[in-house]
């Protein structure tokens, strides 16, 4: 399928090559967004390892999320709109975008503009954080220049934000698409009524191993909301915990049997590697308890009421230890609204995923394929995998690929295949050095052959 390309009023300047400066503020607001006048961002250093030439802008919005745009002496007129991951939880920090660009800064060499924002409210508001993608999409084209294109990118959790973006802003108020296509690395892209299951799972068996979190001595909670709204407990003291019962900050060969026998039976039941319990943990107890304190209203939208744990040496004594949850019907579809991809995307959608990611299972990609396939948008998705065993960050050459067969998709191109995103990576290896690993043969396995499926 070709999708049109639809340009704004400058499409003359685009066309012949150079995006076009911006001289004054958008008149109109895109749909679920009010038309707000944005200050314009100041000139702001960059930081290192970016090009030679590149200018560096910084600013507030209007909401209160800090953003930081950064164009290359070089432009190729195409603006790369980031989503990052996270969520963070508290008050948004300028510094979280001067991250991001420092991680991002392979897309500012291979040309492209890049603007990124740190969300105006900490935590897992979805559709809060697509506005600020969005609001910041608007103070670029204010305040900036009219890119020739915009390319929404989600990372991690930030590819859910961005996949809600592309189905709720599919207009800007004057008739044009705001995306003309969307990036997703490392996406948490099965809604988060199905992502975070396994982080409850991990709670329960944990707790029935170490019962340390809560200790004994603390005020008992239901574990399925993460902790209590006045509980003081904090990251370090977690981790202490953590550590006191699994050894997971010590090598394997220093860990007491009954340590590593613990360990072992997390990593085998619950299938995520040793190194990533404590962070998971913690995503289930300080991220739920935003969800439900903040969120969903003091209901948990998590349970695992009827849930078959196995995978340990007595599948039968664990399940008969782990504490039970059903999840509140009303907290699920609250939390479902703002979190869940419809798959409604009028453009092209390019997805890369490790194979081994640790942090977002490469199987929440095949969810995200079946939410395309009900929306009847499966033609306009493209889904690639490598064989990385990380999340963060995959590779360099790997962006500039994606970056480039997607645009050209965008500009009429058919839908490039994953061989073909293999081969043309190699293209990119001598300006992005040789670390190519796309696997054009893989295909995930459904998300519930690694996390039990609730009844």
């Amino acid at each position: 399928m070709q999708f049109r390309i639809v340009l704004a009023s400058v499409a003359f300047a685009a066309l012949a090559g150079c995006a076009t400066p911006a001289t004054g503020p958008v008149a109109h607001g895109p749909i679920g967004l009010a038309a707000t006048r944005e200050e314009a961002p100041k000139p702001a250093a960059c930081p290192g390892g970016l090009p030679v030439g590149t200018r560096c802008l910084a600013g507030q919005d209007s909401a209160g999320a800090f953003y930081l745009v950064a164009v290359p002496a070089h432009w190729n007129g195409i603006l790369v709109l980031h989503a990052h991951g996270g969520p963070t939880l508290g008050a948004p920090k300028s510094e979280r975008s001067v991250e991001d660009l420092k991680r991002w800064g392979v897309v500012v060499k291979a040309g492209y503009a890049w603007a990124g924002s740190t969300f105006h409210q900490g935590g897992v508001a979805v559709h809060a954080a697509a506005q600020d993608t969005e609001r910041l999409r608007r103070i670029f084209v204010q305040h900036v220049a009219q890119p020739k294109l915009t390319i929404l990118h989600g990372q991690s959790w930030g590819a859910s934000v961005a996949a809600v973006a592309a189905s709720m802003f599919t207009d800007d108020g004057a008739g044009h698409r705001p995306y003309d296509g969307v990036l997703l690395s490392s996406g948490v892209l099965a809604g988060g009524s199905h992502a975070y299951d396994f982080r409850l799972d991990l709670r329960v068996i944990y707790q029935s191993l170490c019962a340390n979190h809560p200790l004994p001595t603390e005020p008992q909670y239901p574990l399925s909301i993460g902790l209590p709204a006045e509980s003081q407990l904090n990251s370090a003291e977690l981790r202490r915990r953590v550590d006191a019962c699994l050894g997971v900050d010590k090598p394997e060969v220093q860990r007491t049997p009954e340590q590593q026998r613990k360990v072992k039976t997390i990593v085998d039941v619950v299938k995520i590697p040793a190194k990533s319990i404590e962070g998971h943990l913690a995503w289930g107890t300080f991220h739920f308890q935003d969800v439900v304190q903040r969120r969903t209203g003091g209901r948990s939208p998590f349970g695992n009421a009827g849930v078959k744990y196995s995978g340990s040496p007595d599948d039968a004594a664990l399940n008969a230890s782990v504490a039970r949850y059903a999840a509140d019907p009303q907290a699920v579809a609250t939390f479902a609204a703002d979190t869940d991809p419809d798959g409604r995307i009028p453009v092209p959608v390019l997805t890369v995923h490790g194979i081994d990611d640790p942090t977002a299972f490469v199987e929440m990609d095949d969810s995200f394929r079946r939410t395309m396939e009900k929306a009847g948008t499966a033609d306009h998705l493209a889904q690639t995998f490598t064989a990385d065993n990380t999340h963060s960050f995959l590779s360099d050459s790997a962006y500039p690929t994606l970056l480039a067969a997607l645009v050209e998709w965008v500009r009429g191109g058919a839908k490039p295949t994953p061989a073909q995103i293999a081969e043309r990576c190699h293209q990119f290896e001598s300006g992005f050095g040789a670390n190519c690993r796309f696997l054009p043969d893989y295909y995930p396995a459904p998300l519930s052959s690694r996390v039990p499926p609730r009844p």
